[in-house]
């Protein structure tokens, strides 16, 4: 039946191959947990019980909450399959919810880290500089996903219009304004990749060493090196995306417009964003405030 569900998401849904892979890393380490612990049980016929002591074992393992509400999130999508198909009569999981999350802010690169790390950062002059460069300056000047930065192909960039057209989560299109300066930046690159393949030219934007299709490891290791000398903890494609959104509010963007440039289904996702900008309300309220 997981490959049937499968099917159900990459056609019906039209899931995103990451998270396919997410999908069915899930399902896959249930099933390793029942061969090893229940071995007479098979994932189609588990109980309440059962699920509940997996997510104890993934708790003790170190997972976070996060990531165990992730998986949660793909046993209620199994299930639901299941009992949609007739494969089973009450979901092991109705009764199973989500871990408290711990509250925290999103990590950012502070605006003259950023400065310093767009202005003086030296990459070379070749095919890889370029694309490293591109990398760097397309992630915080759109805040576009991991997934959606390797997804991008060439003909996606509007350089009369200054803007990129980005397929997101549920293969929702949206459209980003990006600056002249980035335009300029990704025409040059372009033109050095054409002339580093010239018989064998990717349409994706960003490509490998050797040409190809990007991939997240890669990725993230240049993302990785090129904020070495920044203060954020994690160093990751993501927090360019926090980033992103976080400045763009402290510099009075409108909330909803946010929203739509990140790709958002709600405003809620959105809003998390503005707890970086107490500071500079603060500011702005001792300022303006008669009481202040």
């Amino acid at each position: 039946m997981a490959n049937l569900f499968f099917k159900y998401l990459q056609y019906e849904k039209r899931y995103s191959k990451h998270t396919l892979t997410s999908y069915k890393n899930d399902l896959g380490q249930l099933q390793i947990f029942l061969r090893l612990n229940y071995p007479e049980t098979q994932i189609e016929k588990v109980n309440h019980a059962i699920l509940r002591d997996w997510i104890i074992f993934l708790s003790d393992k170190g997972l976070s909450e996060r990531t165990i509400n992730r998986k949660l999130v793909t046993l209620r999508s199994y299930y639901k399959f299941l009992l949609k198909q007739g494969n089973i009569e009450k979901s092991p999981v109705s009764k199973l919810i989500n871990l408290k999350l711990k509250k925290s802010l999103p990590q950012f690169v502070q605006e003259n880290d950023i400065a310093l790390l767009l202005d003086h950062t030296v990459f070379e002059e070749n095919f890889i500089g370029f694309r490293d460069h591109v990398i760097i300056e397309i992630l915080y000047g759109t805040g576009i996903r991991l997934s959606e930065l390797i997804e991008l192909r060439e003909v996606k960039i509007d350089f009369v219009n200054q803007s990129v057209k980005v397929l997101g989560k549920r293969n929702k299109e949206r459209i980003i304004p990006i600056t002249r300066n980035l335009c300029a930046l990704i025409t040059k690159y372009i033109s050095i990749k054409n002339e580093e393949f010239q018989h064998n030219v990717c349409d994706y934007l960003i490509v490998s060493n050797k040409g190809e299709k990007s991939y997240p490891m890669m990725i993230n290791r240049i993302v990785k090196k090129c904020l070495q000398e920044t203060s954020v903890e994690k160093k990751s494609p993501h927090i360019l995306r926090h980033t992103y959104a976080t400045h763009l509010l402290e510099r009075g963007a409108d909330l909803n417009a946010v929203k739509d440039l990140l790709g958002h289904q709600s405003l809620a996702a959105t809003q998390v964003y503005t707890h970086n900008s107490l500071g500079k309300l603060k500011k702005v309220f001792d300022q303006a405030h008669p009481k202040a």
